[in-house]
């Protein structure tokens, strides 16, 4: 049995440095707690950036430069997963839809990749699909024409593609891509659980999903909140990888914030105690079929 990646997700670019001090914003808080959580057990480490003056999420080059500047150089052997989902966000007046709002970034499938085109890391991902994003009127928009042009250009990179799986009909336009030949061998899928209005996070559509995979895939999947380390044995015990961090929840337990790096040491913990290995910055290399070892 292969050993079991660890990723941590250090900040997303959800509303939450307010409601948490552990979450890093500046690049040098994103690439210390992705240090952290690389000595604490974390094969990978999956980036998002933010703006240092409003903590909100971004898609600065400069900032995913300087962040992947600091851990590459850190010395510390892990995987740089870099989002290449920002440039997704749509916001509509309920009313008048084609009004502009505030709050709206977004550009075609290439525009979402100049940080990948710069930087050739590891790892980068791709929505699979567009979503009805929680309540009120924002939508996560990621359509075929667009996700196919982001893999082939993701594909001449020579990088590789993380399938972010947020429900069921997303699986499916995945598995197209991998048959049509965008997506190199082994397909990496991220199954992600419980995010309004996705794939709601229990555990027989996981194992569904799971069953759902090319023979070949490799895959995690996570769940957010109060679900993750739940999540953590229900991907073990199905033979997937694993994914934490703050991107996807903020407590080590209740009323109780966590670092990402207590968060991977909790997810070792619970990984080891059902038996499984976890697997080392090399292992993960190998079994995902990466080109690069950390490129700079």
């Amino acid at each position: 049995m292969s050993s079991t990646i660890i990723t941590c997700a250090v900040t997303g670019a959800g509303d939450t440095v307010g409601k948490s001090d552990r979450v890093p914003v500046t690049p040098r808080q994103i690439a210390d707690s992705a240090i952290e959580a690389a000595n604490a057990g974390a094969a990978v480490v999956h980036i998002h950036v933010r703006d240092i003056e409003t903590g909100q999420g971004s898609r600065d080059v400069a900032l995913y430069r300087e962040t992947a500047r600091l851990v590459r150089e850190s010395g510390v052997d892990v995987v740089l997963n870099l989002t290449a989902g920002m440039g997704g966000d749509l916001f509509i007046d309920a009313e008048d839809p084609l009004k502009p709002v505030d709050g709206t970034d977004l550009v075609n499938g290439l525009q979402r990749l100049p940080h990948v085109e710069e930087l050739l890391p590891d790892i980068c991902t791709i929505d699979c699909g567009s979503l009805n994003f929680g309540e009120g009127s924002q939508l996560y928009i990621s359509t075929p024409d667009m996700l196919r042009a982001g893999a082939a250009r993701i594909q001449e990179l020579g990088v590789k593609p993380e399938m972010e799986i947020f429900d069921t009909g997303q699986l499916w336009f995945a598995k197209q891509m991998v048959a049509e030949g965008l997506i190199d061998p082994p397909p990496l899928f991220q199954l992600c659980m419980g995010i309004p209005y996705g794939a709601p996070a229990e555990p027989a559509l996981l194992q569904t999903m799971v069953e759902l995979l090319p023979e070949n895939a490799q895959w995690a999947s996570f769940a957010i909140g109060r679900n993750q380390m739940r999540w953590v044995a229900q991907s073990v015990l199905l033979g997937g990888h694993v994914r934490v961090g703050l991107e996807d929840n903020l407590y080590l337990s209740k009323g109780v914030k966590a670092s990402n790096g207590q968060l991977v040491e909790r997810a070792v913990e619970i990984v080891e105690d059902l038996g499984a290995t976890v697997a080392t910055a090399a292992e993960a290399r190998e079994q995902l079929g990466l080109k690069g070892t950390n490129r700079g």
